[in-house]
């Protein structure tokens, strides 16, 4: 009942301000006395009002059976939940059980604990230390420090990686990647990469004008082509458009997808891989040895080119030159890269995925970009700029509300380094929370008509009395662990949106697609999508 007042004192202000004030209101720190407490009891204690504390096995959630714990519930055939739609799972648990729902007894592994609550989130950001930790992949984890101890060493890299480890790899690399000048650098050369696709998209259309249908797989050649450009320092040559399945980009996706769709598999149901080679862990192993085979390739090319070019200025370097010539060791490069490449592939090209789909099915919306982008580029040849991007605000806002209402990641999550209070309950240091951000940036209580689709809400000018929870809808996470590619993410998404959209229309003449997760939540389906001349 104290949540819910204090909640709705909150609401009733916060509805008052525009998005701009709104954004800097934040739940007071909880104060815990323990002084008074009765035994067994914690009690948090704000503005004079005092509760007792509930213990940790109190939490709802599903009941664990003997031996099997709720590993059971994730199985194939007779499990409850289909991990393979993580996204289906997490508002199926917030539906039954609430706010916060503990995932318990799952073999292998530490409790799942999925918090639906945006303050309590922010709560939790806000009080971590400088060095998060993410609940990790232990398929990763055990193949950097275990079965190739011997390339990575103590450089384990930004994904996968914690504490100190994290710390100082993290600070290494972060300086040139997340600078505002290091990132426009690159506006000239992903256009060159987009040009590229658009000429490959006229070219592969049908007798009806419409995308082959495994476009998505277009998609994801030209989300490597411009990571390729970004981490490898080179064009891997994604854009021929007679590209055998078996080619060095193809095989490149291949190994992504298989690397990060088989994460949920491998952590969620019994872990037999840790214990002997299955098939899954084997393929897996094989497919990480092939991009540590092939960042090593390129970043040694990288490196020869270095030795011979004159710079008289650091910027002229490129990003990875930058790193290059900065550290001793070019296995920090390599490493960089690899996990650039490993995490940035799908999620970027089922981003434009969804975001390319909800544009062809929202031709007003659709129409407002391009009114925008005519009024930006009033000729569609000329080169996009830093100042031209800054201007595409309905651009920038479409994205903005697609990854809200469909947030291409499920969900962000820490794992707690402390006991920690967490709506009411006691939450034991080491426990897992997820916050599944496609359900809190879809919920009322924190996103103002939460069931519109609306970009305007993310407009200052034109928001109105809309309230967007600045904890709600986290894309790229928050804090130190925010993605560190997450600039050259945007860029490369609204650099395609305004070359495809100020020249073209998009239409999607076929029955409505459902959302679906794979690795990342976007359209289930063909994406065989009209285009059609301006």
């Amino acid at each position: 009942m104290f949540s819910k007042l204090l909640y709705r004192k909150r609401t009733l202000i916060a509805r008052k301000c525009t998005q701009a004030k709104c954004h800097a209101l934040s739940k007071q720190t909880l104060r815990l006395s323990s002084s008074s407490a009765p035994p067994g009891n914690i009690l948090i204690q704000e503005d004079e009002t005092v509760q007792h504390v509930k213990p940790y096995s109190e939490i709802p959630g599903p009941r664990a059976i003997p031996i099997l714990g709720n590993t059971w519930r994730v199985m194939p055939i007779i499990g409850q939940y289909d991990i393979s739609d993580t996204a289906k799972v997490s508002f199926e648990l917030h539906r039954e059980y609430g706010k916060i729902v503990k995932l318990s007894n799952l073999v292998g592994r530490p409790d799942l604990l999925f918090l639906y609550d945006a303050d309590e989130i922010e709560k939790v950001y806000r009080q971590e230390s400088v060095t998060p930790f993410r609940p990790s992949m232990p398929c990763l984890v055990k193949y950097k420090g275990d079965v190739r101890k011997d390339f990575f060493g103590t450089l384990g890299g930004v994904v996968g990686v914690h504490g100190e480890p994290w710390k100082k790899f993290r600070t290494t690399v972060q300086k040139p990647i997340l600078q505002v000048q290091t990132v426009k650098k690159y506006i000239e050369p992903i256009e060159d990469v987009t040009k590229d696709f658009i000429s490959k998209m006229l070219a592969m259309k049908d007798e009806n004008g419409e995308m082959p249908s495994d476009f998505d797989n277009e998609i994801h050649k030209w989300a490597l082509e411009c990571i390729g450009r970004v981490a490898l320092d080179t064009r891997l040559g994604c854009m021929d458009p007679h590209l055998p399945p078996d080619s060095e980009p193809q095989k490149i996706i291949d190994a992504a997808k298989y690397a990060l769709r088989n994460i949920a598999i491998m952590e969620l149901r019994f872990p037999f891989w840790r214990y002997f080679p299955t098939t899954l862990w084997t393929r897996y192993v094989a497919n990480m040895d092939y991009f540590v085979e092939i960042c090593t390739k390129y970043i040694y090319a990288a490196m020869e080119r270095l030795k011979n070019k004159v710079v008289k200025d650091e910027k002229e370097l490129s990003l990875i030159e930058r790193i290059l010539a900065s550290e001793k060791d070019p296995k920090i490069a390599t490493i960089f890269a690899l996990d650039l490449i490993l995490v940035g592939i799908d999620t970027i090209s089922m981003a434009v995925c969804s975001i390319l789909y909800q544009l062809a099915t929202r031709q007003e919306q659709q129409e407002k970009l391009h009114e925008e982008l005519k009024q930006v580029l009033p000729d569609p040849n000329e080169p996009l700029t830093a100042k031209k991007l800054d201007e595409m605000v309905f651009l920038k806002a479409f994205v903005k509300e697609v990854f809200r209402m469909y947030s291409t990641v499920i969900g962000n999550g820490r794992t707690l380094q402390e006991d920690t209070i967490l709506l009411g309950y006691k939450v034991p240091k080491g426990v897992q929370v997820v916050f599944p951000t496609v359900v809190t940036g879809n919920m009322e209580e924190y996103i103002s008509e939460a069931h519109k689709f609306y970009p305007e809400r993310w407009i200052k000018e034109k928001c109105g009395n809309h309230y967007v929870h600045p904890f709600a809808s986290l894309p790229y996470g928050y804090g130190a662990r925010m993605c560190l590619g997450r600039r050259f993410a945007d860029l490369e998404i609204q650099v395609l949106l305004a070359k495809i959209f100020r020249s073209y229309k998009l239409e999607f003449n076929h029955k409505p697609l459902d959302y679906k997760v794979t690795f990342m939540y976007a359209p289930d389906g063909e994406l065989t999508f009209k285009m059609i001349d301006r």
